[in-house]
């Protein structure tokens, strides 16, 4: 254990120089929240508008240091395409995550506070993001963007709310958390969101037959001919940081 601690804290930072952080006050959670921002290289040298992603769990995007089982080196990877795009990471809320993430309750893992968090987003963090960066901030160029639960709220959000967030990138979505996401998307008025859902055929029994699902409930509420959904199954892929790691760059390039 001591050796395990040691070698934590001695993990320099990843995170490169256009990427900052600041906090913020959440009146819907009653907390204060850490978030991490990432401007495009040139950002300071154009007066250029970028389109944003809000995404979730920043403590896994950027830094090495901070992250639970990896990180998904999207700096890195933004870097390397020269991406115009702001992104807007949240922190989690640690032991909070759960009831965060989540807008439905399990009768097992509780939960539930996930329409309050994405209040928060769209209420105070937006409209602070807005006012101290150069935005597009209008639905179109909107997205949000998570893994597990993070993925299951980027899901309820785009559907939930399509006059904010026009795009979603969907990870491995926890839709066994409740089936109320299924009679959520079965009762919207038709979707014009782009939605990119990512999931491998080896994270759990159910991960590719939920997206399916969905996916299904997707064609019903709007002609799939529009080509407004992707999904890819990746082989072998299982349940962690380096799956999404390797397709953040192929969902960013088709959402945008």
């Amino acid at each position: 254990i001591l050796f395990l601690s040691l070698s934590f804290y001695a993990q320099e930072s990843t995170a490169p120089e256009n990427v900052t952080t600041f906090d913020i006050f959440s009146p819907e959670l009653k907390v204060q929240k850490k978030i991490w921002v990432y401007l495009p290289k040139d950002y300071d040298n154009s007066d250029k508008n970028f389109p944003v992603i809000y995404m979730h769990d920043a403590q896994n995007l950027f830094d090495k240091k901070t992250s639970f089982a990896g990180e998904w080196e999207v700096d890195e990877t933004l870097n390397k395409m020269n991406a115009q795009l702001i992104i807007i990471g949240i922190e989690h809320g640690n032991d909070k995550r759960i009831d965060e993430l989540t807008p439905f309750t399990n009768e097992k893992y509780g939960g539930g506070n996930g329409e309050n968090y994405v209040r928060f987003i769209i209420k105070t963090l937006k409209p602070k993001v807005d006012s101290l960066y150069r935005t597009k901030s209008n639905a179109k160029n909107t997205a949000i963007f998570g893994s597990s639960l993070g993925g299951l709220i980027s899901f309820y959000a785009v559907i939930k709310h399509p006059n904010v967030f026009g795009k979603a990138g969907v990870f491995s979505p926890s839709f066994w958390f409740s089936d109320e996401v299924y009679s959520l998307m079965e009762k919207s008025e038709t979707s014009k969101a782009k939605i990119f859902f990512l999931c491998g055929n080896k994270e759990n029994e159910t991960m590719v037959s939920d997206l399916k699902k969905m996916q299904t409930l997707l064609d019903r509420n709007r002609c799939y001919c529009l080509k407004l959904n992707k999904t890819v199954i990746v082989k072998d892929g299982e349940h962690n940081e380096k799956l999404w790691k390797e397709n953040f760059e192929h969902a960013v390039k088709w959402l945008f």
